[in-house]
């Protein structure tokens, strides 16, 4: 079985998915996870997929040809991945938008050997103010060693630099 992670993007339009997911399941693939959205009205999703090593030319070639459809799919195959012990942690962000604020937390993050292993931000109107709010909800992977108490002190000095708040949790 070969794994592989496939991006794929095109301007949003109904049966995107199902475009998607034929070519998969015509050649006994396993959808196996998936992240999609429709950001600024394009459709972007990333998928891992598996499917046996004498399917793989054929299934490359198919979803290949989706570019003729507006959909551009990229494939990279994976090795398997080394799982390091560590802690999950959650980190949620809220403040005034403004440049920087996912360089600044990231960097820090990446400092100290924490990986964002999903990230999820939005921008809004804020309700009263009439200025824009910006989101993140963020799931860490930290190794063991880490101290939360001194990266949540990391942290939340920045979110005073950034004049954002920010909650980091272990549940």
């Amino acid at each position: 079985m070969a794994t592989f992670i496939l991006t794929a993007l095109g301007d949003d339009r109904p049966g995107l998915v199902s475009a998607l997911s034929t070519p998969i399941n015509e050649h006994g693939a396993s959808w196996e996870r998936s992240e999609m959205a429709r950001l600024a009205g394009k459709f972007a999703g990333i998928v891992v997929v598996s499917v046996a090593d004498a399917k793989v030319d054929a299934l490359v070639a198919d979803l290949t040809a989706l570019n003729v459809q507006g959909l551009h799919v990229a494939m990279q195959r994976t090795d398997e991945t080394v799982e390091r012990e560590s802690q999950r942690l959650h980190l949620e962000l809220l403040g005034a938008d403004h440049p920087g604020i996912v360089a600044e937390i990231s960097a820090s993050l990446a400092e100290r050997d924490v990986s964002i292993e999903e990230l999820s931000t939005d921008v809004h109107e804020a309700p009263m103010s009439g200025g824009m709010i910006f989101e993140a909800r963020a799931v860490l992977d930290a190794p063991l060693t880490t101290d939360t108490e001194a990266l949540r002190s990391t942290l939340e000095a920045l979110a005073d630099e950034l004049m954002v708040e920010i909650r980091l949790s272990d549940d």
